[in-house]
């Protein structure tokens, strides 16, 4: 609903008055400097906490697409294995399954 487009003769009167009677907003010139100086302080410690990374040649992968491709070789690996372990199962040469050590790795 629009209340502006549809509204009485009445309420588009009282807002005009208070639209007039309002004071324009005055910006105080040193309150002004003070953010512009805290905006400037905030920027530099974002550029220090965050750095841009190093430009990177057109023909390497960005360090997403090197983790999405190490994350795509685990997986083919475990497929591998379990394929494996299901082809021994099915001859009937499977070895006794033992746990296998977790292996934590870092992310980014």
């Amino acid at each position: 609903m629009r209340a502006r487009e549809t509204a009485s003769p009445g309420y588009r009167r009282a807002l005009a008055a208070h639209q007039a009677v309002v004071p324009p907003r005055r910006v105080d010139p040193s309150i002004a400097e003070a953010v512009e100086r805290q905006t400037a302080v905030m920027r530099e410690l974002s550029r220090r906490a965050f750095p841009e990374p190093d430009v990177l040649p057109d023909d390497a992968l960005a360090p997403i697409d090197l983790a999405r491709a190490q994350g795509r070789r685990q997986a083919a690996a475990s497929e591998a294995a379990v394929l494996r372990r299901a082809r021994q199962e099915r001859a009937g040469k499977a070895a006794p399954l033992l746990p296998q050590p977790v292996v934590l790795r870092a992310t980014a």
